[in-house]
């Protein structure tokens, strides 16, 4: 077994390869003036695992594409694709004439390149699963919710803290995690009304005055959801505002409006690289990659 990865991810790949008990080696690429990129593979093993998470994907998508057919070339028969963070999986209806459906091409893509998907927390809706999206196909939806709860106990919280998630999707995470733990939890109502504007709504005759509240999310791109909802609990006078979020994509400035807004604390795991990393994802992964 090999495990290959790409430069900028030594950190979470380097945890990924100590638990497997995997020589790690990193892939080589080159930009040339005209934009196009050359790719160089280290030696596969028969069995290849790839860590590559896919925040900013698009050049990354390529450089998967480009790799594989060297992998295969040079004697990988088995390649499995880890990817924490899957990008495409939010588009998964065509919602005017005319657009694309991401999630039916990027991800059908991936699985023709790998023998195997391992990712946590893809943004699934109205399909419910890889089950659906790739009948038959070897994909791994793993959860970071197990994860959240032990962070959340080893943090002693008071027993009226609530777990909310900021949207009636966000049930699903927060649920569990919530009775794991034996607290209360809630979730906002919300309404986009564009890539980037969003409105919430808190249940009605929910008390939050003096309450701890651990806002939790699957993806945060923008945080404009968040930070509508931290907005929202401040002014229902909350005490002290958490934030964990499994892929951290928003931008240092977002962070800082979040913790000027409220926010005590910003968790996230390393599923991609970002100053908010506390939580390793790497002992998860193992565990589907056998």
């Amino acid at each position: 077994m090999a495990l290959h990865a790409f430069k900028g991810e030594e950190v979470a790949a380097g945890r990924l390869a100590k638990v497997l008990g995997a020589d790690l080696a990193f892939i080589e690429t080159r930009r040339f003036p005209d934009g196009e990129t050359l790719t160089r593979v280290p030696k596969p093993a028969p069995r290849t695992i790839v860590y590559r998470s896919l925040d900013n994907p698009n050049e990354k998508l390529i450089e998967l594409i480009l790799c594989a057919e060297a992998w295969r070339r040079e004697g990988a028969r088995r390649l499995e694709l880890v990817a924490p963070y899957l990008a495409y999986m939010r588009q998964d209806k065509a919602f005017h004439a005319g657009e694309s459906v991401s999630q039916r091409s990027i991800v059908p893509l991936l699985a023709r390149l790998f023998d195997r998907i391992v990712t946590v927390d893809a943004h699934f809706h109205r399909t419910p699963s890889f089950a659906q999206l790739l009948p038959g196909y070897d994909a791994h939806n793993l959860h970071a919710a197990p994860l959240w709860a032990r962070t959340l106990r080893e943090r002693a919280l008071d027993r009226d803290t609530i777990l909310m998630g900021p949207d009636s999707e966000a049930i699903a995470w927060v649920k569990p995690i919530a009775e794991e733990l034996g607290l209360a939890h809630a979730v906002f109502a919300k309404q986009r009304h564009s890539d980037t504007q969003v409105s919430l709504s808190l249940p009605a005759c929910l008390a939050l005055s003096g309450r701890s509240v651990c806002l939790i999310d699957d993806v945060s791109s923008s945080g404009g959801t968040l930070l509508e909802a931290v907005r929202h609990l401040k002014a229902e006078a909350a005490s002290r505002i958490t934030i964990l979020v499994t892929h951290a994509l928003f931008s240092p400035a977002i962070e800082a409006a979040l913790k000027q807004a409220g926010v005590h604390e910003i968790l996230s795991s390393d599923s991609v690289p970002h100053p908010t990393n506390a939580v390793h994802l790497a002992p998860l992964l193992a565990t589907a990659l056998g």
